[in-house]
């Protein structure tokens, strides 16, 4: 609210303006409008306001003078700047809005991605300065969520950009308008501010993280919990559970846990990087599930562990890259991961069907327990180009001065891309490095 200024106390400050403002927050007592072009005559940094004067039609003295916030006035220089300016603010001018979704972010940018500066309070009131170009959030279809990205101003003097999903946008004629509705006046919950400044992703890529063993595949799919502050759709994505929750608002229910109002999801820190999330599913089956928050941005894990394989390639492509066996043939490795296998035949159709083609890529995707460590250098498969589904041979290797051991890996040995088992009677091919030019 603006503040009265009498005529008693306006003595001594000085009667000569410094430059003209344009209201950017509506008062109601004295009614100014906002966007109102306003002679500004004192800027006191340690009060943080401007002193300007009203519009005569406002006036009940003859000297009248107001106090503004710094931050609810735009300043000029000069009154046709100021009216230049305030031109082009008019047709937001009266526009307000209120906010729908409790902790909705206010941002540095028009980006869902960009860095959140302010969390609005459900039923705060925010003022709109201007429409701003940005992409659209996606919502829980996929689709890009219906709205526009907004210029935004708190009342407090917080300025970034809003999308307008969760806003209910107004034009207030009547120049009056509180900083706070009579929806709510919640109190700030740092430990849910806590929660939802993070990214929550299923506890076993931190098992992943931990044991470093990261199969890219089923990071890539980045199954998580998302709280959804900002559409109201809180969402469980895992391999076998993809659940939507359209909710109001996120309330505390105990000690470190909230409910979301309107569903029966609820949320519970049990420590700074782990998050328990329950729910009952259609059939009556309560859920219990686990999500973490990851040491490292997972984009950069994913990427930290392709670089890793292909340094494990190169390592063993340097130590041929041909290497060959009287029994089972000549393996050559290309730089690029692929090989070539020619003269196989004693492995047909034991071990390699014989229309197979001899030709396809190495991928280092599998680990090996601890227990085999100390034999084997790692693993990899062997994916072979024909069109065949069952395409695939697994192997763990080990190099010695002569060339390369490749022992044969079951399926049924291998959970969770590592080698578990070795099978009862193993299967190993011997392959000498070829040394001839």
């Amino acid at each position: 609210m603006l503040l009265l200024i009498t005529l008693a106390s306006a003595v001594f400050w000085s009667c000569s303006r410094i430059g003209y403002g344009v209201l950017l927050w509506s008062s109601d007592d004295p009614h100014v409008d906002s966007g109102t072009v306003l002679p500004v005559y004192l800027k006191s940094n340690i009060q943080q306001l401007w002193v300007v004067g009203i519009p005569e039609s406002t006036r009940t003295d003859r000297d009248y003078k107001i106090e503004v916030p710094l931050s609810q006035l735009e300043f000029f220089n000069t009154r046709r700047a100021a009216s230049k300016w305030a031109s082009g603010f008019s047709e937001y001018a009266t526009a307000y809005a209120e906010n729908l979704q409790d902790r909705l972010p206010i941002r540095d940018n028009a980006d869902n991605n960009a860095r959140q500066i302010y969390r609005l309070r459900l039923g705060e009131i925010i003022k709109i300065l201007g429409i701003a170009r940005g992409i659209a959030p996606v919502g829980a279809s996929g689709d890009p969520l219906p709205g526009n990205w907004y210029k935004v101003m708190t009342h407090d003097g917080v300025r970034g950009y809003c999308f307008s999903y969760r806003l209910r946008i107004f034009d207030n004629m009547e120049g009056s308008v509180n900083s706070e509705s009579a929806i709510s006046r919640d109190i700030r919950d740092p430990e849910l501010d806590q929660v939802l400044s993070k990214e929550w992703f299923t506890d076993s890529y931190a098992q992943m993280v931990n044991t470093r063993r990261i199969n890219i595949r089923e990071m890539e799919k980045k199954y998580r919990f998302e709280p959804g502050y900002e559409t109201g759709i809180a969402r469980v994505i895992l391999p076998d559970i993809e659940r939507n929750f359209n909710f109001q608002r996120i309330l505390p229910s105990g000690e470190l846990t909230w409910r979301f109002d309107g569903t029966n999801l609820t949320m519970a820190l049990r420590s700074n990087t782990t998050l328990q999330v329950q729910f009952t599913d259609p059939s009556g089956i309560r859920r219990n599930l686990m999500f973490v928050t990851l040491t490292s941005d997972i984009n950069d894990l994913i990427q930290q562990e392709t670089l890793r394989r292909e340094a494990q390639y190169q390592s063993l492509y340097s130590q041929g890259p041909v290497f060959t066996s009287n029994n089972y043939g000549t393996i050559t490795l290309l730089q690029t991961g692929d090989f070539t296998w020619t003269n196989y035949d004693l492995l047909v159709p034991q071990l390699i069907p014989a229309s197979t083609k001899g030709s396809g890529r190495i991928n280092m995707d599998l680990f090996i327990a601890p227990g085999y460590e100390d034999h084997f250098n790692g693993a990899f498969t062997m994916q072979f180009t024909d069109i065949r589904s069952n395409n695939t041979l697994n192997f763990m290797y080990a190099i010695d001065n002569q060339g390369l051991r490749m022992e044969v890996v079951p399926n049924v040995g291998i959970d969770d891309n590592t080698v578990m088992r070795r099978s009862t009677s193993p299967m190993v091919l011997y392959f000498f490095k070829d040394t001839s030019e």
